[in-house]
């Protein structure tokens, strides 16, 4: 199966068709607020390195330049697809100096003109002001969630001399201005971009970026279908696969180039929050409105025969938007997580006082008929009884749901689920939709369940809102798919924001995960704590990782002398 992620706070391709610019280093931003000026930001304040460090200790800051770096992306981002693309958000060089001119101007832009997902993230960005062409002063609200100074520092610069005679929110293949250490090269939409670097980038002396961004051109194919992906893989059409379906895992690596070490696998560790996979449902619609129907799809899903059978026994089964996180809410709640839950008793169910919802194991069969029975019971007692032998509303109506995909890859998957929705009653069916109209239908809204993966920063705070508020339930192309709409959950994701220690943010992540547990607002479905990396012997690397990424492709580089033996 694909478990390929969608966007969490601040995953983008530092390269590839979404936007890159200078995420690495800038002009200063100052922090309009009393205490010692300092070289860096961080949530709580703790900086790991000196004012003085050289470079990160998981790069090797001598890493030559050179060569190539070709794969397909594992990321996306805002309005970008994994199977296409159709707009250019990366950057070319005029040599103009970069100024807080410019920075000023792009954040406001963003804030004002930006995808909505950026716009609800810069919402507490009160203002952006240049005090000369290398001072700036940030302002934000009083009470903003203390990741919103770390998401617009990382956020892209653009040229306010370029946009003054262009539109920013128009989709375009032109290429744009901009500061960052790659600059676009040749492209065919749909099909592949290179991004050439920039020889004489501003930023690569800075101690930021010393032993980063050493290929001279980075790659991005585009296939439409994942199989022929792979066979492109083989044939060495490109340098670098993360896999992401274990069937091919399984079984399809096995062929001449990884026999004879041309190719070589790598397992390396996530430690990153797991978050969330699953079908999530779309709770404005009215059918879903109701928790039992939703709890009876949960039931129907058999996790362990479609690990078992689909899968080959890869993966384990989600449970929490926090998953593999100290942020999970585990057993029943601790004293601190009760003290907060008691100032919302009678707000929220019973059960977030006992221990938090876990989907139910199966017996492995594929139709567990325990299971079934119990979702059975659950529809009967919510009012949806059998009619004709058809799963009807209280209303009367025939429930007919549709799955929404864009990728045939879990196709596999949603037939078994299907099937059991039908011993219930329930008539479903699975439509699959090119990414453009996917995209579209995702943004209005306009479907029943679909499959979506989200996942948090260790320290989570203004993100949250765009997933779970209120505010996001109705803004279009809002993350917030699902439609929850929960004062608690709101006022839990306050609490969130406003707290003033590692302990407190992790007691109130804890109390928001038992709550959004225990409204059944997604089928889950699977996670592990790690990537499946395949690749061309052609690469060099540091000893280590950046703890919570891959540093591919920015910490590798092209060894030319493996390059040549595998030529030979």
């Amino acid at each position: 199966m694909i478990t390929a992620p969608e966007l969490t706070r601040r995953e983008t391709l530092l390269y590839g068709a979404a936007a890159l610019a200078s995420t690495i280093a800038r002009p200063a931003l100052a922090q309009a607020q009393e205490g010692p000026e300092r070289h860096g930001m961080s949530a709580f304040g703790d900086l790991k390195y000196r004012p003085d460090f050289k470079h990160f200790d998981y790069v090797n800051p001598n890493a030559p330049k050179g060569g190539v770096f070709s794969h397909v992306g594992a990321t996306r981002t805002f309005n970008q697809n994994f199977l296409t693309f159709n707009s250019l958000n990366s950057f070319i060089h005029d040599s103009s100096p970069l100024t807080a001119h410019d920075v000023a101007f792009s954040l406001k832009v963003l804030k004002d003109k930006g995808h909505p997902i950026a716009q609800q993230l810069l919402r507490d960005l009160v203002d952006a002001e240049a005090r000369d062409d290398a001072t700036m002063v940030v302002r934000f609200a009083p009470y903003r969630a203390r990741d919103v100074p770390l998401f617009a520092a990382s956020l892209p610069i653009f040229s306010r001399s370029y946009y003054s005679k262009r539109p920013f929110d128009e989709t375009t293949l032109e290429v744009p201005l901009g500061s960052g250490p790659y600059k676009v090269g040749r492209f065919e939409p749909g099909r592949h971009i290179e991004y050439e670097r920039v020889k004489d980038w501003w930023g690569a002396d800075l101690p930021v970026a010393r032993g980063q961004n050493n290929f001279d051109i980075v790659r991005y194919e585009y296939y439409r279908d994942r199989d022929v992906a792979f066979e492109g893989f083989t044939a060495k059409s490109y340098l670098f696969r993360e896999e992401f379906t274990s069937r091919t895992w399984a079984t399809r690596y096995d062929f001449p180039a990884l026999r004879d070490g041309r190719i070589k696998r790598y397992v390396i560790s996530d430690d990153t929050p797991s978050g969330a996979l699953g079908w999530f449902f779309n709770t404005r619609r009215e059918k879903f409105k109701e928790k039992r129907l939703r709890e009876a799809f949960i039931d129907a899903f058999d996790f362990e025969w479609t690990n078992k059978n689909i899968m080959y026994g890869s993966y384990q089964r989600t449970q929490s938007v926090f998953q593999n996180s100290d942020m999970m809410a585990i057993g029943k709640p601790s004293a601190d997580e009760l003290a907060l839950l008691e100032s919302f008793r009678g707000k929220v169910p019973d059960e977030v006082f006992g221990d938090p919802f876990v989907p139910p194991v199966s017996d492995g069969s594929g139709q567990d008929r325990m299971l079934l029975r119990k979702a059975s019971a659950l529809l009967q007692q919510a009012g949806f009884v059998i009619k004709d032998g058809k799963r009807v509303t209280p209303k009367g109506e025939p429930i007919s749901v549709e799955f929404l995909l864009d990728s045939p890859s879990l196709q596999p998957h949603h037939t078994p689920f299907i099937k059991n929705l039908g011993t219930l009653g329930i008539e479903a069916n699975l439509r699959l939709v090119d990414p453009v109209q996917y995209r579209k239908r995702v943004d209005d809204f306009d479907f029943d369940l679909t499959v979506q993966r989200f996942s948090f920063s260790s320290t989570p705070g203004d993100s949250l809102r765009s997933y779970f508020s209120s505010q996001a339930a109705d803004l279009r192309g809002s993350q917030n798919i699902a439609g929850i709409s929960d004062p608690v959950i709101d006022e839990l994701i306050e609490k969130i924001i406003a707290a003033d220690s590692r302990a407190s943010l992790t007691t109130a992540c804890k109390v928001l995960d038992r709550v959004i547990r225990a409204g059944r607002y997604w089928v889950p479905h699977w996670y592990k704590a790690s990537h499946w990396l395949a690749y061309w012997d052609v690469f060099g690397r540091p000893a280590s990782k950046p703890r919570y990424a891959r540093g591919i492709p920015e910490t590798w580089w092209y060894d030319h002398e493996k390059a040549a033996k595998i030529d030979q």
